[in-house]
């Protein structure tokens, strides 16, 4: 059956390299059904697992099912997946990439086929599932073992962790990384068993390099964004982020930085903008965003408010691990621990929290007016604590911020009337502080 047209987001785009985005993501769902059709294997994974160079270099094809809900969202075909969920018994105060997920799995099985007018022929029948351990996300424990419940599908759950901000890391690092490595072995023999293939190691190793390459690329190209006037809106961003996140271990997702920096240079060289007139930068402090409906930022542009830079789906800071380490499976574990707590001592001697490390260092380089953020009503992991992130960031930089509320994937959540209103209020809040700043400097916090 034909697609019906795509509703879209409508937020518009600053650069053409972002453009190419979508055609990127259903290339990805291509890439899965055409692997059944030649029988390699499918996985369901979900991202910053530590699984994508893993998965590949074994020669798999991965299904990114987050993603995918999104997708759903942001072509506003996700309701029917959310209800027949809720029919099936799962609570809509679930996270709604969950059950929007478990939504097509419920009605696939149930009919026998793909269900009519999923987006990009739907997500491909997996042959393993790659669940994690996040302390971050209870759904990422559960989604894949009730997922099982309609397909009979091996599923393995593997954990991450980092140290808490106060742990003594020369005390700990051996710990949480010999642990890291250890899971790392179980997900590559859980995948050798289920699929009979072996894991090449030497593939391995340079999937890893070509993951970090993409990422350096990644992050210089988003170092550029700190020009006046902002030369990428994080709308763009939001798109940007696909490659670094679904299509890591890929010269695909490397080509695609490089351009997505050549890009943001000319601009930044020929001084365009995302927006004529800029008057406000402001920073998309943490939120998933709705992804239906992204044209919020184009709110805040009518009011000549750019978001030059995004706490969430960045690329990750350059960290270095210890000299010596060469096992693909070590070098994952500590390039994911030194990530994981690369802001721990400066939080220790500053404010105590690694978070607000990171929203400071973005406001003193971004040049940020003011901070945004998104509770996305269905994700409690992600939001739960940020009240009080903004009342320590509070202390430090003394900035007004916004918190809207709606959700990633249920459009039922959001209300345009609603959203704009306190766009409109916000915006005169944050001309008053900085009109009140080039007065007094002494306001704004040291």
């Amino acid at each position: 059956m034909a697609e019906a047209p795509e509703e879209k987001t409508t937020a518009t785009k600053a650069t053409e390299t972002v453009k190419k985005i979508r055609g990127l993501v259903k290339g990805m769902s291509m890439l899965a059904h055409e692997a059944r059709d030649r029988g390699q294997p499918v996985v369901y994974c979900f991202m910053g697992n530590m699984c994508d160079e893993i998965v590949r270099a074994m020669d798999m094809v991965p299904v990114w099912t987050e993603n995918w809900a999104g997708l759903c969202a942001a072509v506003h075909r996700a309701e029917p997946f959310l209800l027949k969920a809720q029919a099936e018994g799962f609570s809509d105060k679930l996270c709604t990439y969950a059950t929007c997920g478990l939504g097509f799995d419920i009605m696939r099985h149930e009919l026998g086929e793909v269900p009519p007018d999923a987006p990009d022929g739907g997500m491909e029948r997996p042959d393993a599932m790659l669940a994690i351990g996040l302390s971050m996300c209870d759904a990422r424990h559960k989604w894949y073992q009730a997922v099982q419940r309609y397909m009979d599908v091996p599923v393995h759950t593997m954990g991450i962790l980092v140290p808490p901000y106060d742990a003594d890391l020369k005390e700990v690092e051996s710990y949480y990384v010999d642990y890291m490595v250890e899971e790392l072995k179980g997900m590559v023999e859980f995948l050798e068993r289920v699929t009979g293939r072996k894991m090449d190691w030497d593939e391995l190793s340079r999937l890893i390099d070509l993951s970090d390459e993409t990422n350096r690329v990644w992050y210089e190209a988003y170092q550029l964004r700190k020009a006046v006037p902002a030369p990428m809106p994080s709308q763009d961003a939001m798109s940007a982020m696909v490659p670094g996140w679904y299509r890591l271990g890929t010269q695909e997702a490397l080509d695609f930085y490089r351009q997505l920096y050549d890009e943001i240079k000319y601009r930044v060289d020929n001084k365009m903008g995302a927006i004529p007139n800029e008057k406000y930068r402001l920073l998309w402090g943490m939120g998933i965003p709705p992804w239906f409906a992204l044209k919020l930022f184009n709110f805040f542009e009518n009011w000549g408010a750019v978001f030059p830079i995004e706490v969430i789906y960045r690329p990750f800071d350059p960290v270095e691990i210890p000299a010596g380490v060469t096992h693909p499976l070590e070098r994952l574990a500590w390039r994911t621990y030194k990530r994981g707590t690369y802001r721990y001592d400066k939080a220790r001697n500053h404010t105590g929290d690694p978070d607000v490390e990171l929203l400071i260092e973005l406001i003193d380089d971004y040049k940020i007016d003011a901070v945004v953020y998104h509770r996305a009503l269905s994700c409690r992991t992600v939001h739960t604590g940020r009240l009080h992130e903004l009342a320590v960031l509070k202390q430090y930089r003394n900035l007004p911020s916004l918190i809207l509320e709606s959700d990633m994937v249920d459009v039922s959540s959001f209300s345009e009337e609603d959203i704009k209103n306190k766009i409109e209020t916000f915006i005169e809040i944050v001309d008053a502080h900085k009109r009140g700043k080039k007065k007094n400097p002494r306001l704004s916090a040291s």
